[in-house]
């Protein structure tokens, strides 16, 4: 395999998306002299309209340099290829001279390349290079960029924690992640001890009641004199809709290009920010949108994370010499190594949050949820606990 490798990134940026795409383009310099490498401009846009930055030609340090930057160089997109427009990529792909398609990102990223190699026939290689803040990645023990996100958040909640121990209240920080519950339950890895926040954490994979809720917050309180809780954007009443789906009237929701409901808009901190209100009038309270801030923040970029994610890049390159497929970051027991697994066993699943990293009945994590996050996001500044 001497030819063309192209490369692109899908789905949202990451603070080490890029670090992949630098390893696989080292990589094939490496191990495939006089290869062309083409990175794809805004992913499969730029396969589908012929649009290309040629990496063999960009000096090392530069890409280096890139590397160690936040959100994804090439750009990115939201497109969700169905089999027509793959056709379109695969045509593209044939066009540029393409032995092998690399494509960094998450679920909607390795259903594209599973498509993409059915339609192939084995002419080509298509290797998924995992990607996501979510960890949500079937196969995978983590996935790179998570860990980095995660650090923001547990660095954020332990902050706003110290905060409220001051002038104490109610907090509650809505954070990033659809359908699995890992980047919320990351409040909780800088926990300074039981009294600390995040005192609630509420996940996708339960079930969420607003009256459920404020019982809470309100024995929280009893119990604490302050309440801190992280909500998953994603989290769903009993009947499956999104919570911001039952507390925002179906005229007022704000919806994304694809005419999905908006999770972390300004809809539902305003919905809680009433909730509470309502059910808790004249209690102190702040609800808060952490946003995009904890993907891609280049305060908070893990050495960990980024030297995984180049690892990741490179030993995509090894995969697609072996025909494609998906790298998988798995753990031993005592380390994380890299494995290439079907792309069918990723390509279009989620990857929960398993039911045991939380106390049965209560929405606190358990002590197997506390292990895993402390083993990934290890406890990074040291505090002296406050007097009050």
């Amino acid at each position: 395999m001497s030819g063309t490798f192209v490369i692109a990134q899908g789905g949202g940026p990451t603070a080490v998306i890029n670090q992949t795409m630098v390893g696989a383009a080292l990589e094939i310099r490496k191990r495939h002299p006089g290869a062309k490498v083409l990175g794809s401009i805004h992913g499969v846009r730029g396969i589908r309209d012929g649009n290309y930055a040629d990496l063999s030609s960009i000096p090392e340090d530069r890409l280096r340099l890139i590397a160690a930057t936040p959100s994804a160089a090439l750009g990115s997109t939201r497109d969700k290829p169905d089999a027509a427009y793959c056709e379109i990529i695969l045509n593209g792909l044939k066009k540029a001279g393409a032995d092998a398609f690399i494509y960094i990102g998450g679920n909607d990223t390795s259903g594209t390349q599973q498509i993409l190699t059915d339609a192939a026939g084995g002419k080509m290689a298509f290797v998924h290079a995992p990607k996501t803040i979510d960890n949500d990645l079937e196969e995978n023990d983590h996935t790179p960029g998570f860990i980095s996100a995660a650090e923001f958040v547990a660095g954020a909640f332990l902050s706003v924690d110290l905060d409220f121990r001051a002038l104490p209240g109610i907090y509650v920080g809505i954070v990033m992640g659809r359908h699995a519950g890992f980047l919320t339950a990351a409040a909780a890895a800088w926990q300074l001890d039981p009294d600390s926040g995040p005192h609630l954490v509420y996940v996708p994979e339960r079930p969420f009641s607003a009256a459920a809720f404020i019982d809470d917050v309100r024995a929280t309180l009893d119990r604490h004199k302050r309440c801190i809780v992280a909500v998953s954007e994603g989290v769903s009443t009993a009947d499956g809709k999104a919570l911001v789906e039952s507390l925002v009237p179906p005229e007022k929701l704000e919806r994304d290009a694809h005419g999905n409901v908006k999770l972390s808009g300004s809809d539902l901190p305003a919905a809680l920010e009433r909730a509470l209100a309502e059910g808790l009038p004249g209690k102190r309270a702040r609800v808060d949108a952490l946003g995009y801030m904890p993907r891609g923040y280049v305060g908070a970029i893990s050495a960990v994370d980024a030297q995984e994610a180049f690892d990741a890049g490179a030993f995509a390159v090894k995969v697609a010499e072996e025909g494609g497929g998906s790298v998988a970051l798995q753990y031993d027991g005592k380390k994380t190594v890299l494995k290439k697994v079907p792309l069918k066993n990723v390509a279009g699943k989620t990857r929960h949050m398993p039911d045991d990293f939380m106390k049965p009945g209560v929405n606190q994590l358990s002590e197997a949820g506390m292990t895993y996050l402390r083993r990934l996001v290890p406890e990074k500044y040291k505090v002296g606990k406050p007097f009050v």
